[in-house]
C-alpha cells in the first residue's frame, strides 16, 4: 500500500474508499437477495443492541490508535524542526572558532544538513535508513574529533558546540524512530478485522427502501476506510505526499548559504 502514499492524498483516499465500498455493497447486495428485509427486522432488536456495543468498543480502539499515530507525527515533526535548529547553532557558533577549525566544522555542518536532506530523508521514506548508519553525522564527529581543542580560545563556546552536536544525534535518532512503523500488526490485525465486521454486521439491518441501505452502507464504509487509512498515513511521517514538512532544512540550508 505504500504506493498509495505518493498520491495526493484526495486520490488515495478515494482509491481505497472505492475499493471497499465495492465489496460492500456487493455484500448488501448478497444478503438482501437471500433474505427479505420482513426476515432481517425480526432480529433488530438484540442486533442492534449488540452493534451498539461492539461499536462503542472498536470507536474507542480507533480514537486512541488515531491519538497515537497524530502524536508521533507531531513529535516528528517538532524533532526536524529541533534538529535542523541544532545544526545552525553548531553553524554558527564556529563562526568564532579561529581557522582552519571554522571552515571545518562549517563545511561538515552543511554536509549534514545536505546528506539529511537529498539522501538520509528519501532513504527513510524507504525504511532503508538504520539508526546505526551514521551517514553525515558520523562524519561531522569525527571532524569535531580531529579538532586540536587547546587551538580554540573560547573553550565555553566549544563545549557548547559539543552539546549541540550531542542533540543533534538525539533529534536524528528520534527522527528515524518516528520514520519507523508505529502500529504494531497485531493492532493493525485487530483494527481491519474489527473493521471487517463492523461493516458486514450492517448487513443484517434490513430496510424496505434498499437504496437507502446501500446509500447509508457506503457513507459508513467510507468513513470506516478514511480513518483507517488516515491511520496509515499518519504511520508513515517521512513517506509520501503526506510527509512531514521538509522547510526546516530547506531553511537551514538557506541560512548557511547566506552565513
Amino acid at each position: 500500500m505504500r504506493f498509495l502514499l505518493n498520491l495526493p492524498p484526495p486520490v488515495s483516499f478515494f482509491i481505497v474508499s472505492a475499493i471497499t465500498t465495492f465489496f460492500a455493497l456487493t455484500g448488501v447486495h448478497l444478503v438482501r437477495k437471500k433474505y427479505s428485509a420482513d426476515v432481517l427486522k425480526e432480529n433488530h432488536e438484540v442486533a442492534a443492541i449488540i452493534f451498539n456495543a461492539f461499536g462503542l468498543f472498536y470507536g474507542v480502539m480507533v480514537a486512541f490508535v488515531v491519538f497515537v499515530t497524530w502524536t508521533g507525527y507531531d513529535e516528528a515533526t517538532k524533532n526536524l524542526q529541533l534538529e535542523s535548529s541544532e545544526a545552525l547553532d553548531i553553524f554558527h557558533s564556529a563562526e568564532a572558532f579561529p581557522d582552519p577549525a571554522k571552515k571545518i566544522i562549517r563545511q561538515g555542518v552543511k554536509d549534514y544538513i545536505a546528506s539529511v536532506y537529498n539522501d538520509e530523508v528519501q532513504r527513510m521514506s524507504q525504511g532503508e535508513t538504520s539508526l546505526y548508519t551514521g551517514g553525515a553525522h558520523t562524519n561531522l564527529r569525527t571532524l569535531f574529533n580531529q579538532i586540536d581543542a587547546t587551538s580554540i580560545p573560547n573553550r565555553e563556546l566549544y563545549a557548547e558546540s559539543l552539546r549541540c552536536l550531542n542533540n543533534l544525534a538525539q533529534y536524528r535518532r528520534l527522527r528515524i524512530f518516528a520514520g519507523n512503523d508505529t502500529v504494531p500488526p497485531v493492532i493493525w490485525l485487530v483494527l481491519l478485522v474489527g473493521g471487517t465486521f463492523a461493516v458486514s454486521y450492517s448487513f443484517f439491518f434490513g430496510m424496505k427502501n434498499i437504496k437507502a441501505q446501500y446509500l447509508i452502507t457506503t457513507t459508513f464504509t467510507v468513513t470506516l476506510t478514511s480513518i483507517l487509512f488516515l491511520i496509515y498515513v499518519l504511520d508513515h511521517p517521512f513517506t509520501g505526499t503526506s510527509r512531514v514538512s521538509l522547510e526546516p532544512l530547506r531553511q537551514a540550508m538557506a541560512s548557511m548559504q547566506k552565513g
